[in-house]
C-alpha cells in the first residue's frame, strides 16, 4: 500500500489497518499457549495479576499518611507537633495534670506547672522527662528544659503605669 497520497484520517486509518494486519500475522505464527497461565509466550503479562500485596490495593490511611510526611520532610515539625499534640501521653498523665508545654524553639522546651512546686519538682525530674519525650517524639527534638512556675501579672508595664519613680509623699 502506498501511503503517500493519504493524508488526514485516511493516513491514520491506513495506518491502524496495517499495524492490525501485522499484529494478526504475528499471533497466527506464535505457538499457542496454555490459557490464562501467560506461559509458553516469553513475554510478561502486562499489568498485576495475583494474590498478593499490589500497589493499587487501597491503602491504610495512617500508612499514606506517615509515607507522605516521610517524602514532604515534616518529621520534625511532626515531632514537635506531638509534643503539645499528645503531652498527656508524652510525659504521662500525672505531670501533665499540673504542667503544659508553652514553646519550643531550637530543641528548647519552655514548660508551665500550676504552681512553683511542681515547677521545683519537674525541675528534679528534668533528666527524666527528656528521656520520656525522646522515647516518643524521637531524639534530638527537645533537648533542654526550660521549666518555670506560673506566669503573675506584670505590674512594671501596662496602660496605667506611670513612668518614672510615681507618687510620693506629698506633706512633707
Amino acid at each position: 500500500m502506498d501511503n503517500g497520497d493519504l493524508a488526514g484520517p485516511e493516513l491514520a486509518r491506513a495506518v491502524l489497518d496495517a499495524a492490525m494486519a501485522h499484529r494478526r500475522e504475528a499471533a497466527a505464527r506464535a505457538p499457542k499457549r496454555r490459557a490464562g497461565t501467560g506461559q509458553g509466550s516469553g513475554r510478561r503479562l502486562r499489568g498485576y495479576s495475583g494474590p498478593g500485596p499490589d500497589p493499587r490495593d487501597p491503602q491504610l490511611f495512617g500508612a499514606m499518611l506517615e509515607r507522605l510526611v516521610k517524602a514532604r520532610g515534616w518529621e520534625k515539625p511532626k515531632a514537635e507537633a506531638t509534643v503539645f499534640g499528645a503531652w498527656g501521653k508524652v510525659v504521662g498523665a500525672d505531670i501533665a495534670a499540673h504542667s503544659r508545654p508553652v514553646r519550643l524553639e531550637g530543641g528548647v522546651l519552655t514548660v508551665e506547672a500550676e504552681s512553683t512546686a511542681w515547677a521545683t519538682q519537674l525541675r528534679m525530674l528534668a533528666a527524666t522527662l527528656l528521656r520520656q519525650i525522646a522515647g516518643e517524639v524521637g531524639h534530638n527534638v527537645v533537648t533542654r528544659l526550660n521549666i518555670h512556675g506560673p506566669a503573675a501579672p506584670s505590674w512594671s508595664r501596662g496602660p496605667r503605669r506611670v513612668q518614672g519613680r510615681g507618687p510620693r509623699d506629698t506633706y512633707g
